[in-house]
């Protein structure tokens, strides 16, 4: 049996995904936003990796930083 061959699903633009993860895009220049959207899927895939785990001790070093810089200011 012959016929074309299966097609992979395509993946939405790298915009919507880093929107979709919390990224600011739509403060960005355009300039900026085609940096972005010129990403390998590693690349894409390594920058969404960084930004969960940034996100995943976010609230910690967030609550330090509000504590030390009431104290040091």
């Amino acid at each position: 049996m012959t016929g074309p061959p299966p097609t992979q699903p395509e993946q939405p633009p790298t915009e919507a995904l880093l929107h979709e993860a919390g990224f600011p895009v739509d403060l960005l220049t355009e300039e900026q936003r085609q940096v972005l959207d010129e990403l390998t899927p590693q690349e894409l895939t390594l920058l969404l990796d960084v930004k969960s785990r940034l996100d995943a001790v976010g609230p910690e070093v967030q609550a330090h930083g509000e504590i030390a810089g009431g104290a040091l200011f």
